[in-house]
């Protein structure tokens, strides 16, 4: 299926009379809705307002509902949430709509996730009449801002509010150059009603956007390729820290098996990051610890044990270090023994305002570069360089799980367990997990393919789980593959109202809620300041539980139009609850289970997290 074209099912909703007929004029909308759709634009999520009404109607009666297809949305964070769940599986942007200031501030906090998640947006807003002379008492007054840019500016690539249907074009050509041209990023266009409610004399020339595509990415220095490939081949143990390989998305195929390649020619052992999609396989002899969103005590081992460190744009380097190492020589710290590698072009977008540029790490060789572009440098150099073979470690056993054995016959359920039982009902079926909650042990869920996993939302709120995976199970639908996300009851509870934008463009879905009742990460931070202030612990969940009354998700679920179940609290029920979830969405049902589960966290990440606590 191309994932570029609304032929799926659900493309046929909502579909308008009379849209075959010409139109008998011309409006600045229409030019605007036609650039979307000559630059192969297929969805455009909104909520809708008035102030891009002329826009809306280009869309319906100028365009047919086609290329673009308005999906529509309950809230205009999950309008944002779901294009970004959407490019992270494709790697293309799509368009969302916000209305005026007003629809732009709630959408605000999911730009924030893909601005640091280095994923394509288009957004496009708007404003009431720029010219006051001609704004509608009151509500236009209140919905038009001086800058409306300014609301995001310090977290966009490039925005612009232009004064002519032309400019708008350009600006709209430009936007989608820079927000895929890595780093990517969101972009954000500012239409005034005046602009999109003009009528035009004649239609603008056509043009050929292919050739205002984002640039070629340059190719590593050839003599920084040669120096990296010295230390590399007479390394002892190097190591590969597999972060962010095509930004926030998900990679290809072939830059996967690269990665591998080069790991298997040098011997060099390699680290993921549940925070980055899937990169290298888990179950690899050479991958040396379980990904985590912190670092955790096996994964600083093994970066100590390091000669030489490859870094592919892994997030938060000096961080990860400093964790290892117990130090960061810019602030005094030792210095970092290791060799560093740095391939990353994040720099590119690093600014004042955000610090999601973290630490600044040290690099003895730095290529700005793309890290696949990288790693298909270092292979087809190394590739006309004698090295010893090296042999692969001794396959390790499958590591314990928590729900495994008597564990798993115990009368809680934990997150370990519901990965267990949804290994056991997916059977042979190809997974890829959509999101994965703070609890989560890498451990308990082997990445065997860059589909298996799509990583984080980069910004790391709370709410923006359901949206994402709406928009991830829509890349995903006609694949074959089963999209499962797994996340905690405050992200559901959040943004539940985007399950209904998937419900009724029927785009399959299945959602574990892990639901401990609790905003429990919370509760562990109050235990801490108690245990600084010498105060009761035993406070620490007021203002945090979630209970009194308990929130029905399942049937939240129901509200929105989806299939529930639950809650279930019992183990001995969980797998067969799973199960008829999967039928459920293989049925093309969107499906939620609320899985009861006891508040905590794997071991490992529990342990990473109070060490980077004491950093």
């Amino acid at each position: 299926m191309d994932r570029n074209e609304a032929v799926a099912a659900g493309s046929e909703i909502e579909r308008p009379v009379g849209a075959a007929a010409p139109p008998s004029s011309l409006w600045g909308s229409d030019a605007i809705a036609e650039t979307l759709r000559d630059l192969g634009i297929p969805w455009i999520t909104l909520n809708p307002g008035a102030s891009f009404r002329g826009l809306h109607d280009s869309l319906v009666n100028y365009l047919g509902n086609r290329q673009p297809q308005m999906l529509l949305c309950l809230h205009e964070e999950s309008a944002v949430a779901i294009a970004h769940g959407w490019a992270k599986v494709t790697g293309r942007p799509m368009a969302a709509a916000v209305h005026s200031n007003v629809g732009l501030m709630h959408a605000s906090m999911a730009v924030f996730d893909a601005w640091c998640d280095r994923i394509p947006l288009l957004l496009i807003g708007a404003t009431g009449h720029f010219d006051a002379a001609r704004r509608r008492p009151w509500i236009e007054w209140i919905h038009t801002a001086q800058d409306q840019g300014a609301l995001i500016r310090a977290f966009v690539k490039y925005d612009d509010q232009p004064a002519s249907v032309a400019a708008a074009r350009e600006s709209i050509l430009r936007a989608v150059q820079i927000a895929t041209t890595p780093p990517m990023g969101p972009v954000y266009i500012n239409l005034d009603v005046l602009l999109q409610e003009q009528r035009l004399e004649a239609p603008l020339p056509k043009l050929d956007v292919s050739r205002y595509r984002a640039p070629a990415p340059p190719a590593p220095d050839p003599g920084l390729v040669a120096r990296a490939v010295e230390l590399l081949a007479s390394a002892k143990s190097p190591l590969m820290l597999v972060g962010r390989c095509a930004g926030g998305a998900v990679g290809g195929e072939e830059g996967w098996r690269a990665r591998v390649a080069l790991a298997e020619k040098l011997g060099m052992r390699a680290l993921t990051d549940i925070k980055a999609p899937a990169g290298f396989p888990t179950d690899h002899p050479l991958h040396a610890a379980a990904p985590s969103t912190f670092s955790t005590p096996e994964m600083a081992e093994a970066i100590k044990g390091a000669d030489v460190l490859l870094s592919l744009d892994w997030i938060d380097l000096a961080g990860t270090l400093r964790t290892a190492f117990g130090g960061d020589p810019v602030y005094g710290g030792a210095a970092i023994p290791a060799k560093v590698i740095q391939a990353s072009i994040d720099q590119h977008v690093h600014h004042g305002w955000s610090k999601d540029h973290m630490g600044l790490p040290p690099a003895d060789i730095y290529f700005l570069n793309e890290p696949d572009a990288v790693v298909r440098a270092l292979l087809a150099a190394l590739s006309a360089k004698a090295i010893a073979a090296k042999a692969l470690p001794a396959a390790q056993a499958p590591p314990v799980r928590p729900a495994d054995g008597a564990a798993a016959k115990g009368p809680i359920i934990d997150v370990g367990m519901v990965a267990q039982r949804l290994r056991a009902a997916a059977g042979n079926r190809a997974v890829s997990l959509l999101r994965t909650p703070l609890s989560w042990g890498g451990h308990i869920w082997h990445f065997r393919g860059p589909q298996d996993y799509i990583g984080f939302d980069g910004g790391a709120g709370i709410g923006s789980g359901p949206g994402m995976a709406v928009g991830a199970a829509l890349a995903l639908r006609g694949s074959g593959r089963l999209p499962v996300a797994i996340m905690g009851d405050g992200d559901y509870l959040m943004s539940v109202q985007a399950l209904w934008t998937a419900a009724h463009y029927r785009i399959p879905l299945l959602i574990l809620v892990v639901n401990n009742r609790s905003f429990f990460n919370d509760e562990i931070h109050q235990e801490r300041v108690a245990r600084m202030r010498s105060r009761p612990v035993e406070n620490r969940w007021i203002g945090q539980r979630i209970g009194e009354p308990e929130v029905d998700l399942a049937q939240m679920a129901r509200a929105q139009g989806c299939r529930g179940i639950g809650p279930v609290s019992e183990p001995a029920t969980l797998e067969a609850a799973i199960a008829e979830g999967i039928r459920a969405v293989e049925q093309g049902q969107v499906c939620v289970l609320d899985i009861r589960v006891a508040p905590g966290y794997d071991a490992s990440t529990a342990a990473a997290m109070a060490k980077a606590e004491k950093k």
